[in-house]
């Protein structure tokens, strides 16, 4: 990366804050609410009721309105509630509300007459993912195994969020078992949900085991989501539903009370529609507590991006690659072609990797649950439950788990070692070779359409660097193939979150990608727009 002052990550989210509310971001629709004073009683407003652009309208925004009493947090949670009514039968993100939502909503109108708001994050309607453990809410991971008792207790992020202020408003539907049961699986289904549907095309996928998570986002479900990533399951759902997704560095975020697939590679992130309620949602759910200087959020001028393009990945997403460098370009920055080493070696060693890893993990955590005590039995409840088998029947990655050598074996540690080893080398040297603040890549490709009977058309290498490394990554909207989102994924070194996260501010500001999706039954697959 080149020269320059690290900014700490509250000194970013406060001058974004003031960039969203002072340079031109997305306005309400209907400034007469502002009359209206304050709101003593949870109202049962629909979104068009509300005086607020849900598709647009930021974090600071609502804070902004709540703080001059022309809006609170009941109102806005009872029009993410009517909208979830309203629009989820469509496209089945969402498994479940929490029936305490206004409540908590009630309580965070209280914090705000009082002058006790608990800062950015109060009052904020927030999804997450199913199996990021909720108290009094079922956590299933999609599986019918974990469908019976809900948690005891929260997983950490759930009690920062609440600290925080946030107002949790349901779960949503994921891959089942995070996409780690069946070789074949399909993305966005689960025994639990069925089938989640990409709001912008129907028929189509919506990427990933955040699935729930970023279609929600799409369709205006909530302010912000929490989703979970081992490689390519925060960013590939961003992308592929057209909204930003952060997968921070390993160890950033807490994994107590998360369903794993492996402790080396797991993270939980934020997913939001813009990268200012992403950065916001991140400070509340990081352990950074880097202290550094003042920055220039967003600023692109003088940056140097290295493109990896991934022709693989077809013509049309290549297409809005290049449109992508050169408005970059116009912006200041210095786009650079490079193409990261070792990616083969990496495929190569990754999924055994994983396989020892989730065999340790799951069994501590199904330990802590009612259900299924292990792995083994695990498998045994898929064979006795045909529902599980109702999209696809296999369960070979639990099999072959079951059976892959203990993350004691030698072998098992020297295949870690390597993979630590060349993901870190694969980002460091191409960003020192060619001084560079960020690496980006296509995230994703068109969305392809979702069939049980195929599986997943899922082969995207653009994460697994920096998911294997346990570097940062983030997905913006870049441009679309006919209807169809595709978004660009940056990535950088250790701990560089905050400044991938300006950087993204910056790429975000002149892409300006973004738009609401029409809920399309099916779409061609023409030129890219």
């Amino acid at each position: 990366m080149s020269a320059m002052r690290k900014p700490s990550l509250a000194t970013l989210v406060a001058a974004l804050v003031v960039g969203s509310l002072c340079a031109g971001a997305p306005r309400p629709r209907a400034e007469a609410a502002e009359a209206g004073g304050g709101m003593s009683s949870p109202p049962t407003a629909s979104p068009a009721e509300l005086g607020v652009d849900l598709d647009t309208v930021t974090i600071p925004e609502l804070q902004a309105r709540m703080a001059g009493g022309s809006l609170n947090s009941s109102a806005l949670t009872s029009a993410y509630l009517r909208r979830i009514k309203d629009i989820d039968p469509t496209i089945h993100a969402v498994l479940r509300t929490d029936p305490t939502a206004l409540r908590q909503a009630a309580a965070s109108d209280a914090r705000h007459r009082h002058g006790a708001t608990r800062g950015p994050l109060d009052g904020i309607p927030v999804l997450l993912k199913d199996n990021v453990n909720t108290r009094g809410l079922p956590t299933t991971a999609g599986s019918l195994a974990l469908a019976g008792s809900p948690p005891d207790t929260d997983a950490d992020l759930v009690t920062r969020l609440r600290e925080a202020g946030a107002v949790i408003l349901g779960k949503t539907n994921l891959s089942e078992w995070a996409n780690f049961r069946a070789a074949k699986p399909t993305s966005g289904w689960s025994a639990v949900g069925g089938q989640t549907n990409n709001p912008y095309v129907l028929d189509r996928n919506p990427c990933g085991s955040s699935a729930g998570s970023g279609a929600a986002l799409a369709a205006s479900l909530a302010q912000v989501a929490i989703g979970t990533e081992t490689d390519g399951s925060i960013v590939c759902p961003a992308g592929m539903n057209g909204v930003v997704g952060h997968k921070p560095s390993l160890g950033l975020v807490s994994q107590a009370g998360v369903v794993p697939i492996s402790a080396e590679q797991d993270t939980a992130g934020p997913m939001a529609r813009n990268v200012i309620d992403t950065a916001l949602t991140f400070s509340v759910l990081s352990d950074d507590r880097t202290a550094a200087g003042p920055t220039d959020p967003g600023a692109l001028r003088g940056k140097r991006i290295g493109l990896w393009r991934l022709p693989s990945l077809g013509p049309e997403v290549d297409a809005v690659m290049t449109r992508t460098a050169k408005r970059l370009r116009t912006a200041g920055a210095e786009v650079v072609e490079v193409t990261p080493p070792y990616q083969q070696r990496l495929t190569e060693l990754e999924f055994p990797a994983l396989l020892s890893e989730f065999h340790r993990d799951i069994d501590a955590y199904l330990a802590t649950r009612e259900g299924p005590r292990d792995l083994a039995e695990l498998i045994e409840f898929n064979r006795a439950h045909p529902a599980e088998q109702t999209c696809f029947a296999g369960q070979e990655l639990f099999e072959q788990a079951l059976a892959a050598p203990a993350t004691t074996d030698p072998e098992y540690r020297a295949m870690r070692a390597e993979l630590k080893d060349l993901s870190r080398r694969s980002i460091d040297e191409t960003m020192a070779a060619h001084h560079l603040d960020a690496i980006a890549s296509p995230t994703n490709p068109p969305a392809w359409t979702t069939d049980c009977a195929r599986g997943d058309n899922d082969v995207i290498p653009s994460s697994t660097p920096a998911a294997v490394a346990g570097y940062p990554s983030l997905s913006v909207p870049a441009g679309f193939v006919d209807e169809l989102p595709v978004g660009l994924l940056l990535m950088a070194g250790d701990h560089e979150d905050t400044e991938l996260l300006s950087l993204g501010a910056g790429v975000e500001r002149r892409l300006h990608a973004w738009r609401a999706p029409r809920y399309l039954p099916t779409v061609g697959t023409g030129a890219s727009r």
